[in-house]
């Protein structure tokens, strides 16, 4: 059996995609679901993420905006400690919500730190980040 290297992600919010993209590529509410931030949602724009340093990773993501699609598309790569790899936002309609699917990918299943990482952040995406997120959507108007 190989080794999983990516983190998929396939979530119903009960909100329609324009929110949902909202709360994606806006700075301030990016930063109450995700982390502080300096996002702007721009194809090439180089933005930092921030969070706390851990062994191995210093707290500060380096991300690039990849792909720009509204309101349906966005990625950008996510790279911190020895992790260089890319996350992939696509939002479809589905009945009055929005069916989200989040793909974070290219995790060396050959380097401890990586697959730690991918444990980790895969349980991260599904539970605490996904539940952030509906918590921002349902408190935003």
């Amino acid at each position: 059996m190989t080794e999983p290297t990516s983190i998929d992600v396939d979530r119903f919010l009960p909100h329609p995609p324009e929110k949902v993209w909202r709360a994606l590529t806006d700075p301030e509410r990016l930063a109450g679901w995700l982390m502080p931030n300096d996002f702007v949602p721009e194809i090439g724009h180089r933005f930092t993420f921030h969070t706390e340093p851990r062994p191995g990773f210093d707290g500060v993501v380096h991300c690039e905006v990849l792909a720009l699609e509204p309101p349906r598309l966005l990625a950008w790569s996510w790279r911190g400690g020895t992790l260089d790899s890319t996350v992939t936002w696509t939002l479809a309609p589905e009945g009055r919500g929005t069916r989200l699917f989040l793909r974070h990918e290219g995790f060396d299943p050959d380097d401890p730190l990586q697959r730690q990482a991918l444990r980790i952040m895969g349980g991260g995406w599904r539970s605490h980040i996904m539940r952030a997120l509906e918590t921002s959507l349902a408190d935003q108007p």
